[in-house]
């Protein structure tokens, strides 16, 4: 049995990181545009199927290679029709971390309707111990409540923040409108890996 236990990294935030101001009249604009049939094509197919997730739907444009090592990403077809309307919002939203080799192994979009709920739950697979959890919202109302680090929060239009994924969360949309967020994760490629890595890896611990 393994017994190497994966520690989340330093850096990450303990509760929530607010990160400031982003520009998303471009991107919110063309996801408000999205058709139904789009949203429902993608969210059928995406790689994120959780029982905690609710009736949040995905449109998913990056993911991990495997649960256990954020190391390994890939684009996913949305990615190529989004890349120029994504790339310069993730870059300003992650400009205080002055990481000059970041990587975004996760990229998506989760719209969470009127009276959606993401349950408690935890980020468990090891891949969410090292990068950084970021929110974007893109459209949300006083009415959506998030819970993460302890306490309660409304998250502004167009503010970004590093939550802590780690902990217990939940978000519930008690409001009349969608809530959509641009979600990632984020890590610096020049940070040593952790020492629990490799020995994690190789001891074939539980997926």
């Amino acid at each position: 049995m393994n017994s190497v236990q994966p520690a989340a990294n330093p850096r990450k935030t303990t509760g929530v990181r607010h990160l400031g101001p982003v520009d998303i009249v471009a991107l919110r604009e063309a996801v408000l545009a999205v058709p139904e049939a789009v949203w429902a094509a993608e969210n059928a197919d995406k790689p994120n199927k959780f029982e905690a997730l609710g009736g949040t739907g995905h449109i998913v444009f990056r993911f991990i290679d495997s649960p256990r090592d954020w190391r390994g990403s890939h684009d996913r077809p949305a990615w190529s029709g989004w890349r120029a309307l994504l790339e310069p919002v993730l870059a300003e939203a992650v400009r205080g971390y002055g990481y000059p080799r970041g990587v975004f192994p996760r990229v998506m979009l989760a719209r969470m309707p009127a009276g959606g709920v993401i349950h408690p739950h935890i980020d468990a697979n090891p891949a969410a111990k090292w990068p950084h959890k970021i929110h974007l919202p893109l459209t949300t109302n006083p009415k959506v409540v998030s819970f993460f680090g302890g306490q309660e929060h409304r998250f502004a239009q167009g503010e970004a923040v590093e939550v802590n994924n780690l902990g217990p969360h939940w978000v519930r949309n008690e409001g009349d409108s969608d809530r959509i967020h641009l979600i990632f994760e984020y890590y610096d490629a020049d940070q040593p890996d952790p020492v629990w890595l490799e020995p994690f890896l190789r001891g074939g611990a539980p997926r």
